[in-house]
């Protein structure tokens, strides 16, 4: 047992390492992963979950390695969580209600990568994983007020009962406006780009391609996109992006269309200039900028990084024939705001080029309206091999398995809203010496700091490596944490209709410094979705700013006036997101919040309540030690939180700690013991001087499961008594249903029993 001086100097020690956590740009070591962090996302305030592709993990759970894990961000611990079939490469998206759920993946695997060993790649009798090629996984955030081994807060994972149609690897997911995710293309078993040499089947490349969509909830039969043939190669993790009409963007090698989800109509948008690919395994930054009531809720999305080698060099299924990690990334930027309200045709715009070339680059929207950029490398692209053309043994490979270069450890910010040529910084930005290239991933927290984790371009669990396999997660503080004031509010509501009545927020006096007229007329009230974030994809983030007007109080506190989301559920599709009041570009904690009735179906929809007019108060001001503005692009290098912050750090750092160690003696869950990594450090380069990921894996495995279309599930019944995470209060007990076909009984995963319920919810 630790003696009390000894609980007092850990207690001071935790108390200055988590003050120098928080100095604006710095990016801090926080703990261990436990399992890498391929994919994430954020569930509640409190959990981010993370999936690893299925691997040597040192971290088991139920006698074989672990590939599922669920973070705390308080703690800085991880819980590790059972997932039965291969995650590897999976795409993902919200549920209306605020679950989640993950698409498809691969064959089933066991060490080194060798197909699973129980028909050609069903099952893998030492790693124990399933196929996950056409798995459905649905998973109901919880909080530690839950039992977090229950059933209801793990992972439902059984392809027999829930799958897709086809077999789909790295496809594209996005969610429509009615909560219904479209599931675009993809992969039938592995490789680096998905075509062979020469390409004389581009729609089907001899079964090895999925040219396909189909939804979930399902809405028929799967069919052939054609956009998906003419991208052949270069259309895997494809770039979509629902449009205020219900259309969506779709880019995809350097092709753009508009395509609608109806009637599967495609409408050409010019090609990306210069060549430049920014889908995997170019893997170029994208996202769409904030939507505002200044811009009408009108998406402009922006392209950053990427590359433009020459098709030549892409190579097929096995490996590229250039040794990539000797080709520069792009810096080139573009911006296409696919619907135009003025009437012209859309147009690919040059922006401003990034700071650095980057593939594996990932865009972050933050609640003051700008986008960070984290991760990646200067040379290559995404993806792993033993060999190129031009390097036919692994022992040659400068890398190891890594087809990227030269990493970059120093992020960017880019604001939209500032003068051409003045939109990217890295100015007091902090850099970190931990390589996050190939399944990296990087993530927004519910205080505004952005998580970062991940990496591993490698075929199997590889420590030794010059680019290893990573567990070790990171914390980026953005500019505004130098504000010694952060905002606060009260009066959030648990769920947001589209149009409707406005709602009240309250900001005491305290949470701002200065003039209250300034403040008020400083303040926006925002949503943010996260997203899944994998492969340096955020998929369904979006920033949306909800119109407001203000009263400004005699007792100096400041009331805002929020409308509700704007009456069309494409601009913010149903599902959870975090409220952010920002005062002056300075960010409150998030608050979750669910928007839409919590139901997959047609949102309801009402007109937009008008706001009353500002009021000020010319005597008002905030008590707040001055939270000042932010700069978008340059951190404060010593003001943070001072001396009595730190204290206040260092107390909850010892609860934290105290909370953390009473965890583990009185879990549940029965954990077999796992080593823990060392951080995969590297001396990051600054230039891009270095040679730096895609595998191939076996031929297309047999499908001999049993499999039922997507109607045989309930995936939201959510039976949290504590409500900690804002769920909605709407009643979730009607089952999806797809009317497509013979109707079949809804299978509730979480009876006990495994019984069988009728859409009414009766068990029988």
């Amino acid at each position: 047992m630790f003696t009390p001086v000894a609980w007092l100097a850990f207690g001071l020690a935790a108390s200055s390492k988590l003050a120098t956590a928080q100095q604006a740009g710095s990016i801090v070591q926080v703990g261990n992963t436990q399992v890498s962090a391929m994919m994430m996302f954020l569930g509640n305030e409190e959990k981010v979950y993370i999936l690893d592709k299925a691997e040597g993990n040192a971290a088991s759970i139920n006698g074989h390695p672990a590939w599922g894990a669920a973070w705390d961000i308080n703690s800085h611990t991880t819980q590790l969580m059972e997932v039965l079939t291969n995650t590897f490469c999976a795409s993902g998206m919200h549920l209306p209600n605020g679950s989640y759920a993950t698409f498809g993946g691969n064959s089933a695997i066991g060490p080194l990568g060798a197909t699973g060993s129980v028909n050609s790649g069903a099952y893998d009798t030492t790693y124990q994983d399933y196929d996950g090629r056409k798995s459905i996984r649905i998973l109901n955030p919880c909080t530690s007020a839950n039992d977090m081994s229950s059933t209801q807060c793990q992972w439902f994972d059984n392809a027999a009962v829930l799958s897709m149609q086809k077999q789909r690897w790295y496809s594209a997911a996005e969610a429509l406006g009615d909560g219904t995710i479209a599931l675009i293309g993809g992969f039938v078993s592995g490789g680096y780009i998905n075509r062979n040499t020469p390409n004389t089947d581009p729609e089907y490349e001899g079964g090895a391609a999925e040219p396909t969509y189909e939804f979930y909830p399902s809405r028929g039969a799967a069919t052939v996109m054609n956009f998906m043939i003419t991208t052949s190669g270069l259309n895997s993790y494809a770039h979509t992006y629902l449009m205020p009409s219900g259309n969506m963007l779709i880019q995809a090698n350097i092709s753009t269309i508009l395509w609608n989800p109806d009637t599967n109509v495609e409408t050409a948008l010019p090609d990306m200039p210069g060549g430049v690919a920014r889908v995997y395994p170019a893997s170029g930054a994208v996202a769409m900028l904030p939507l505002t009531p200044a811009n009408n809720y009108t998406p402009t999305v922006l392209f950053c990084g990427g590359t433009d080698m020459p098709d030549e060099y892409w190579g097929n299924y096995s490996f590229p024939n250039y040794n990539t990690w000797t080709y520069p990334t792009s810096k080139d930027c573009q911006r296409l705001t696919p619907e135009p309200t003025d009437g012209s045709s859309p147009v690919y715009v040059k922006d401003d080029d990034m700071l650095e070339g980057r593939t594996m680059g990932q865009f972050i929207i933050l609640p003051d309206g700008t986008l960070l950029v984290v991760n990646g490398g200067q040379n290559g692209t995404a993806g792993y091999a033993q060999a190129t053309g031009q390097t036919p043994l692994y022992g040659l490979m400068p890398y190891g398995e890594s087809l990227a270069s030269g990493p970059i450890g120093t992020p960017s910010i880019y604001n939209p809203n500032l003068p051409a040529g003045s939109r990217w910084s890295n100015a007091g930005l902090g850099n970190s010496n931990i390589a996050r290239l190939y399944h990296s991933s990087a993530l927004l927290m519910p205080d505004a700091s952005v998580m970062i984790a991940g990496s591993n371009p490698n075929i199997d669990v590889n420590l030794t490596t010059v680019f290893p396999t990573t567990y070790t997660a990171e914390i980026f503080y953005p500019p505004y944490f130098s504000a010694s004031t952060r905002p606060t509010f009260s009066g959030a509501p648990q769920t947001l209709s589209y149009g409707g009545s406005s709602f009240d927020l309250t900001v005491p006096s305290n949470a701002y410094s200065g003039s209250g007229n300034s403040a008020a007329a400083n303040t926006t009230v925002v949503l943010l979705r996260g997203g899944f974030t994998t492969h340096a994809m955020n998929m369904g983030q979006r920033f949306l700013q909800l119109n407001s007007t203000y009263t400004v109080n005699s007792n100096n506190s400041i009331t805002l006036h929020v409308a509700q989301v704007p009456p069309n559920p494409n601009i913010f599709t149903p599902g959870p997101a975090l409220m952010f009041v920002v005062i002056n570009g300075i960010p409150s904690n998030g608050t979750m919040v669910i928007v839409g009735n919590g139901q997959v179906g047609p949102q309801p929809t009402q007109a937009a309540t008008v706001l009353p007019a500002s009021a000020q108060n010319p005597s008002a001001s905030g008590s707040g030690s001055g939270s000042g503005s932010s700069s978008s692009n340059s951190a404060s290098g010593g003001t943070h939180t001072g001396a009595i912050v730190g204290a206040v750090i260092g107390a909850i750092a010892i609860i934290g700690i105290l909370g953390a160690l009473f965890g583990i003696f009185v879990a549940r869950r029965r954990r077999t013991a796992s080593r823990q990594h060392p951080a995969a450090a590297y001396a990051m380069r600054a230039t891009g001087n270095g040679y730096g990921g895609g595998v191939s894996r076996g031929g297309a495995t047999d499908d001999r499961a049993r499999h039922s279309d997507s109607s045989a599930f309930v995936p939201l019944q959510q039976d949290n008594s504590s409500n900690a995470w804002n769920a909605s209060s709407t009643s979730l007990h009607s089952p999806y249903r797809d009317a497509h076909g013979r109707e079949v009984a809804d299978y509730d995963p979480y009876n006990s029993d495994g019984g069988v319920q009728h859409s009414v919810g009766q068990r029988i």
